[in-house]
């Protein structure tokens, strides 16, 4: 979905012999959506329920490429987001997680972390973001270079990742939301003080106005697509015993905060509030040098819903039936300012959404927990046992082994010893499919398919030497919310 999908917006923007036949006319402003967490099933699971004009619109009227897949392990929100729009994976672009390791030092690193600038419209630490640890450009970057700059490229999305990620190195400016404020922000990477606009927007305090009641679009008995009682797998909002309709969001937001409204349906209207207004007070779609405008917008309720109420809940259904109408008040509106035909959107996911593995269980299916720090503790008696060190595994996030370098170095210890230690253990363990070490993948048994995954996920320098792969329905969590992903199961 991701890289033929760029390809097809390189050609169009660049006027590159994709189609080279063809005259093909430029787009005015391009409009990226990413849908955080949406499975490629929601299309038509809830196609009956959506209106004519938002997801509905997009398939009739547009292209809709079904036979790709993701190509790399693991599927995290910001290595789906810098895939997307660089068209590489995680062992080039260096996006190996929303947070990683830097292996040389065991520095732990946010995917967006820039200490050396500073927030703008924030003094917290939300503001101190830019693009800077991703490491290959992107396709915005590409339209800015082949337009000499003349092009306007923004993000938005209530993720900082989400925004500043597909924005690309040379963008006029990512926003963001601060959960604390309530507020969008940005940083001095990209400017040192709000646009006025901007600080107007802020002003009428429109998270404080959605942060009212959430109840269901149509009466509760017509979800039939989604588990009535699904409190066993659902993650309550703090001060709640319960998760059930309607949401007094008042009171939620006193006892969570403003940044609640992320794990609400509002948050992407919100989200549609702020691109509807960056492209009317910038202008997009109507460069002076007639050059391709671009919006890179990231929908992220989606998944903080996902996340915690779960793939088959009342709520994540709800969520779509108003992302829906949310995306159909956008085209209406590209339609009267930019014009019909004269402008070009692309959807698609940064990953998918698995069911709760509680669930599964309760169906009777396959399914478990795997318990990442006990694995980890576990891992560090043995090796000190045999090695005299207790710190030799610095963590198993993101699926993969992280060693201590450092520790390793200073008493001389022999890696490839360490390593043939971590992957029998790992083997021998409940939820555990494969294991393997990046040094000696070539004689790995494991399927062609899984192994390019692996590779394409390894980054020497930000990646654990040995990845593993955990049985479908498996993940590293805990019984509530769910995961990104079955493992080795579709998604």
């Amino acid at each position: 979905m991701r890289h033929k999908l760029t390809i097809s917006i390189i050609g169009l923007l660049f006027g590159t012999a994709l189609f080279a036949q063809q005259n093909l006319q430029k787009p005015k402003l391009v409009v990226g959506i990413v849908v955080d967490q949406m499975r490629w099933d929601y299309l038509y699971r809830f196609q009956d329920r959506y209106g004519n004009d938002g997801f509905v619109r997009l398939l009739n009227d547009g292209f809709s490429n079904e036979n790709t897949y993701t190509n790399y392990i693991p599927t995290y929100t910001a290595i789906g987001h810098s895939t997307i729009y660089t068209g590489s994976v995680p062992a080039i672009h260096g996006i190996t997680g929303n947070d990683f390791i830097i292996q040389a030092t065991g520095q732990e690193m946010y995917c967006t972390q820039d200490d050396a600038v500073n927030g703008v419209g924030t003094t917290s630490k939300a503001g101190k973001m830019s693009p800077k640890n991703l490491l290959t450009s992107t396709v915005t970057d590409q339209l800015k270079l082949a337009t000499n700059f003349r092009s306007k490229v923004y993000g938005v999305s209530l993720k900082d990742r989400g925004g500043i990620l597909p924005a690309g190195h040379f963008a006029n400016a990512a926003f963001w939301f601060d959960g604390e404020s309530g507020n969008w922000i940005s940083s001095t990477f990209y400017m040192n003080e709000l646009p006025k606009w901007l600080v107007t927007f802020n002003q009428a305090k429109l998270t404080e106005k959605y942060l009212n009641k959430w109840e269901t679009l149509y009466p509760v008995n017509t979800y039939v697509q989604s588990e009535p009682n699904t409190g066993d797998y659902k993650v309550n909002y703090k001060g709640l015993k319960t998760s059930t309709f309607p949401y007094n969001l008042k009171k939620i937001a006193k006892d969570n905060g403003l940044g609640v409204i992320r794990s609400t349906p509002f948050g992407n209207t919100l989200t549609k509030d702020l691109a509807i207004a960056l492209i009317e007070n910038e202008d997009l779609g109507n460069n002076p040098t007639k050059a391709t405008d671009f919006l890179a917008v990231s929908f992220s309720s989606t998944d903080y819903i996902g996340h915690q109420f779960g793939t088959n809940s009342i709520e994540i259904e709800d969520t779509y039936l108003r992302l829906d109408k949310d995306i159909a008040e956008l085209l209406a509106y590209l339609d009267a300012k930019v014009g019909k035909n004269e402008y070009l959107v692309f959807l698609t996911a940064d990953h998918g959404g698995a069911h709760n593995p509680k669930y599964f269980q309760d169906k009777k299916g396959n399914a478990g927990y795997f318990q990442t720090n006990e694995i980890k503790n576990q891992l560090n008696t043995i090796l000190n046992e045999k090695f005299g060190s207790k710190n030799i595994v610095r963590s198993l996030a993101n699926y993969q082994v992280h060693l201590n370098y450092q520790e390793i170095e200073n008493l001389e210890l022999d890696t490839e010893d360490i390593e043939k230690l971590i992957k029998t253990f790992l083997l021998k363990q409940d939820g555990i499919a494969f294991v393997a070490s990046m040094h000696d993948m070539d004689d790995a048994v494991i399927p062609a398919a899984i192994k390019e995954r692996m590779v394409n996920g390894y980054n020497h320098k930000r990646s654990g030497v040995i990845t593993y792969i955990l049985e479908p329905q498996w993940y590293g969590g805990k019984p509530n919310g769910r995961n990104h992903t079955r493992n080795l199961g579709p998604v």
